[in-house]
C-alpha cells in the first residue's frame, strides 16, 4: 500500500515559515528587518534585469523570499544527535565543519541544510548548529556543575520524539502527523524567559564565557537569530538606522564587489531581555543578552583554488587592520579589505577561466535552435564562445567561520581575533553527531557537473534526431 506521506521539502517549508512567524512575534525588530530586505530586493531586481534573469535561470529567484537561516547552540552530544534526526525528517543534512574556538568562542558547528539542488530551489532553509565545548571551563567543579545541569534537561517534547520515531519507522509522516511534528519541533526553539539556575550559578558560568551561560542556563537552545537573504547588503546596512535598527560596525566577509563571492553578513546588536532566575524565595528578576538580527548576501561558491585565494587575501586584510567590538577601526579595516581583494578577479568570465568558482550551465535558445541542424559542439568552452551555452553563479549555501565568529564577537562585546588556519576537532564533533558531515566543495562540484551534463543532453537528442 502506498503511503500518502508529506514530502520532506514541504515539512521543511512549513517549519521555516512557522519559525519565522514565531521569531517575528518574539523579536519585533526581525519583522522590521524582513520588510526592509524585501524592499531592497524588489528595487534591486527592478533596476537590474540581468540579475533577475540570472537568478531565474539558476532557480534562485523563486526561493528568494522564502530563504532564511537560523542558529542554535546545543549543550550535549545527545542533543546534537537527536536534532540531526529531527532535521533529517525535514530533508536537512549536516554540511561542513566549523571550529569557532579559534576565535575564542567555545563551540564547534555544522550547518543542517538540503543538499540536492532541486530541494534547495524549493526551500534552502538552513540551521547553523553549534555544540558547546565544556572543556573550555577551566574550573573542574564548575564544569561538572554545568554538565549536571545539562543532563537534567530535555529540549525535545515527548510529542516530537514520538513523531520522530514514527517517521523513521514508517519512512515518513502523513498530513496530520507532519503538521503536528512541525509544531512539536518548534517548541525546542522557543524562547523561555525563566532560567533553570539561580543568579550566582548564571554569573559563574557567564564569567567563564557568556555563551556558556546562554547554552547551559535555559530549558532549551532557543533560536538566537533568523537571517533573510538580501541582494544588496550595503543598501540594507545603510538603511537600518532609518528603521530604528543599529547595525554592527562592519559587514563580515569579502568587500562589496560587482560579482559577489561566498557570503557577506551583518547584524544588529543582541537584545537585552528580561529573565527570571530561580531563587530561594521565588523568582528573581534579571537580564540576558543572546538573541539578535542578522542579514546576509550570498555570492558564488568558490573552488578550492578560489577559496585558497580568498582566505589568503582575508588574512592579509585582517593583518593590516582590525576592528574592535565597539566598532573602532572599522574604516581602516574596510579600506584594507578593499585593497587586498583587488587581486581577486571581479567578473564571471575571468573567475570561470581561472577555475576560481562553480557555475550552473544552461543552453541558450540560439544553441537549441542550432542543435536542430546538428551544428553545435560538445565542448562547453566552444559552446559558450558560440553563444550556445550560458553560465550563472552557483550560490554559496554554507558559512564562513571567520564571519560567524565576527558576528558572535560583536554580540558578546569581545575583541578576540580569529586564526583561520587553526585546527578544530572534527572527529569528536562527528562522533557526537553520530554521522559524518558532508563536504560542501564536493556538493558544488557535483552540481556544476550535473548542469553541464543536463545542458549537453538537451542538445544531443536534437543532433541525433536530425542525423
Amino acid at each position: 500500500m502506498t503511503r500518502n506521506f508529506v514530502s520532506s521539502d514541504d515539512i521543511r517549508s512549513r517549519f521555516s515559515r512557522a519559525m519565522s512567524a514565531m521569531y517575528r512575534s518574539e523579536v519585533p525588530q526581525y519583522g522590521t528587518l524582513v520588510e526592509l530586505v524585501e524592499e531592497i530586493n524588489d528595487l534591486r531586481l527592478r533596476d537590474d534585469p540581468d540579475l533577475a534573469a540570472s537568478l531565474e535561470r539558476s532557480g534562485e529567484l523563486s526561493r528568494l523570499s522564502e530563504e532564511r537561516h537560523g542558529a542554535i547552540r546545543l549543550g550535549t552530544p545527545g542533543e546534537l544527535a537527536t536534532i540531526a534526526r529531527v532535521f533529517a525528517v525535514m530533508g536537512m543534512h549536516p554540511v561542513g565543519y566549523y571550529d569557532l574556538s579559534v576565535a575564542g568562542i567555545p563551540v564547534h558547528s555544522t550547518a543542517f541544510r538540503p543538499i540536492d539542488p532541486a530541494a534547495l530551489s524549493k526551500n534552502p532553509f538552513r540551521i547553523f548548529t553549534s555544540l558547546l565545548r565544556l572543556d573550555w571551563i577551566e574550573d573542574e567543579s564548575l564544569r561538572r556543575e554545568a554538565e549536571d545541569i545539562l543532563s537534567r534537561r530535555s529540549i525535545f517534547t515527548e510529542g516530537a520524539l514520538a513523531l520522530l520515531d514514527k517517521a523513521e519507522q514508517d519512512g515518513g509522516l502523513g498530513e496530520a502527523d507532519a503538521e503536528r511534528f512541525v509544531q512539536e519541533a518548534l517548541e525546542t526553539f522557543r524562547w523561555h524567559e525563566a532560567a533553570t539556575v539561580d543568579r550566582a550559578t548564571y554569573e559563574r558560568l557567564a564569567k567563564a564565557h557568556r555563551l556558556i551561560a546562554d547554552v547551559v542556563c535555559f530549558r532549551g537552545p532557543h533560536i538566537n537569530h533568523l537571517t533573510p537573504r538580501t541582494l544588496d547588503i550595503d543598501a540594507v546596512q545603510a538603511m537600518m538606522p532609518q528603521r530604528g535598527i543599529s547595525p554592527k560596525a562592519v559587514i563580515e566577509g569579502p568587500p562589496r564587489r560587482l560579482c559577489p563571492i561566498l557570503l557577506r553578513q551583518t547584524s544588529f546588536k543582541a537584545l537585552e531581555e528580561a529573565i527570571a532566575f530561580q531563587g530561594q524565595n521565588g523568582a528573581e528578576d534579571g537580564t540576558h543578552t543572546a538573541r539578535f538580527g542578522e542579514i546576509e548576501q550570498r555570492g558564488i561558491a568558490l573552488t578550492p583554488k578560489g577559496r585558497a585565494l580568498y582566505d589568503k587575501l582575508l588574512n592579509e586584510a585582517r593583518s593590516d587592520a582590525s576592528v574592535a567590538a565597539s566598532g573602532e577601526g572599522a574604516s581602516d579595516y574596510e579600506t584594507a579589505l578593499t585593497h587586498r581583494f583587488t587581486d581577486f578577479p571581479d567578473n564571471w568570465t575571468s573567475m570561470r577561466a581561472e577555475g576560481l568558482a562553480y557555475f550552473h550551465y544552461t543552453p541558450t535558445q540560439s544553441g537549441l535552435d542550432r542543435a536542430e541542424s546538428g551544428e553545435t559542439s560538445t565542448d562547453p568552452d566552444a559552446l559558450i564562445e558560440a553563444g550556445d551555452l550560458t553560465f550563472d553563479p552557483i550560490v554559496y549555501e554554507d558559512f564562513l567561520p571567520v564571519s560567524a565568529a565576527g558576528i558572535f564577537q560583536s554580540n558578546l562585546s569581545s575583541d578576540a581575533q580569529t586564526n583561520a588556519s587553526a585546527k578544530g576537532s572534527k572527529p569528536a564533533f562527528e562522533a557526537a553527531l553520530s554521522r559524518a558531515v558532508h563536504d560542501e566543495t564536493s556538493l558544488y562540484a557535483k552540481a556544476e557537473e550535473a548542469s553541464i551534463a543536463s545542458a549537453l543532453s538537451a542538445l544531443a537528442p536534437r543532433r541525433r534526431a536530425n542525423a
